[in-house]
């Protein structure tokens, strides 16, 4: 198992200097159906919303 498959909660990591382990199913923002942490998640979706909007305003 690689560094970037262990699940990391970035929440309770925040100001603790080492990244804590979510504990999958006890985390409280853990998405088991796609087993990630949902701020995992808001930060893709986000990074993809920001990328569509830099190519739409490259077109214009």
């Amino acid at each position: 198992m690689g560094r970037n498959d262990i699940p990391v909660c970035p929440l309770i990591s925040i100001g603790s200097g080492i990244d804590m382990v979510c504990s999958q199913q006890k985390c409280a923002w853990y998405v088991p159906s796609v087993q990630k942490c949902s701020m995992y998640l808001m930060a893709y979706n986000a990074l993809l919303e920001a990328n569509q909007k830099q190519k739409a305003a490259k077109q214009q």
